[in-house]
């Protein structure tokens, strides 16, 4: 059988590529006269670099501000053919950010503002921003401000980065924003909510409390009133899919750099040749963490789930746990994490156990 092992990342525990090539193990082990075919996908989440970066580009690494301000190092991909990927998650990414100190109130996105004008600077006139992994909720001020827009409160002052003092927010000026006339701006969205489920969906893996959640709604709203009428001229943004990713970023470089919105997972699938390695196969095998009900939401689970059925293919899953038993349509799923019920934590060799759970989801397919 021809077999396209295609995964996600395995929340950093596992990339995607390294999923992929465990899941392939597993298989091999198991049925070793199938053709494996790896294509690992990314839904413009964490991991998005790793996947879609070839011989033919090139890394540049930026010192940009993190997302508690401290500067970090973020990578900034240059592709052959003129275009640039951005990965929000290593320049605002909660993983950034030590679990004791997880709180979306001061985080920023200011450094992402940063990268993607260093890509403008480099020449490119594509740029894909990957949404997702961040620890914010700051409705993307902080990119405009790191872009060259100027926030300002009533009184005429800028306004401080962060979400506790954005429901200050007057008015945004241009400010000294580059020329981005010729440069195409994409954003892919790992998820579909609109801005008014950012915090409240969002906010609290964050680290956000029931209260900064409420003030988080209402900063957001506030905000969404000012770009739409200072950027966007009354377009009602906030309501369009995607708007809603890493805290509402998706929201603030659509109407900043008049970006384009689309879900991030097909997005992927069609840099990294997705459709070529499912011509002649005979099934597909995914991944990621944690399958759910928002699996189906914008990631890469939903995505194959929707292709594989229209092109008639039996798609199967071999995931770190499955929560409230979903199995969301796949036809076959078998977990990689150890523990009882509630209780399910990658071993100390998660590659081990993740190609130990796909050879028995090969096992249980019989003889090849």
């Amino acid at each position: 059988m021809r077999v396209v092992v295609a995964p996600d990342g395995f929340g950093g525990v596992l990339t995607a590529r390294e999923a992929a090539e465990a899941i392939a193990r597993g298989w091999s082990r198991a049925r070793p006269s199938d053709e494996l075919v790896l294509r690992p996908l990314s839904d413009g989440g964490e991991g998005l670099l790793e996947v879609v970066a070839t011989e033919h580009d090139r890394r540049l690494v930026v010192e940009v501000a993190g997302p508690l301000g401290h500067p970090v190092d973020a990578p900034l991909l240059l592709r052959a053919d003129g275009s640039a990927v951005v990965e929000v998650s290593r320049a605002c990414g909660l993983d950034l950010v030590p679990a004791d100190r997880r709180n979306p109130m001061p985080a920023t996105t200011y450094g992402v503002g940063q990268l993607i004008d260093r890509a403008r600077q480099q020449g490119a006139t594509r740029i894909l921003v990957g949404l997702g992994g961040s620890a914010t909720v700051d409705g993307g001020s902080g990119a405009l401000n790191g872009l060259g827009f100027r926030l300002r409160m009533q009184d005429g002052s800028g306004l401080k980065v962060g979400a506790a003092d954005l429901h200050r927010i007057d008015r945004v000026e241009q400010g000294w924003v580059g020329d981005y006339r010729d440069v195409e701006v994409r954003l892919l969205a790992d998820v579909d909510a609109a801005l008014d489920e950012a915090a409240p969906m969002f906010g609290p893996q964050k680290g956000a409390t029931p209260d900064q959640v409420a003030q988080l709604e209402r900063a957001l709203a506030i905000w969404a009133d000012v770009v739409e009428r200072d950027l966007v001229e009354g377009r009602r943004l906030r309501d369009e899919p995607g708007t809603g990713a890493a805290g509402g970023l998706g929201l603030g470089l659509a109407a900043g750099l008049d970006a384009r919105l689309v879900p991030g997972a097909p997005a992927v699938a069609g840099l990294v040749g997705l459709e070529e390695a499912l011509d002649g196969a005979d099934m597909v095998i995914t991944g990621e963490g944690r399958l759910d009900e928002t699996s189906l939401r914008g990631k890469v689970v939903g995505h194959l789930l929707q292709r594989t059925g229209e092109l008639g293919l039996p798609l199967y899953g071999v995931v770190g746990v499955v929560e409230s038993g979903a199995q969301l349509g796949l036809a076959g799923v078998e977990e990689a994490a150890q523990g009882g019920p509630g209780e399910r934590t990658p071993g100390e060799d998660p590659a081990a156990e993740v190609a130990a759970a796909a050879g028995r989801l090969a096992d249980g397919l019989g003889s090849p």
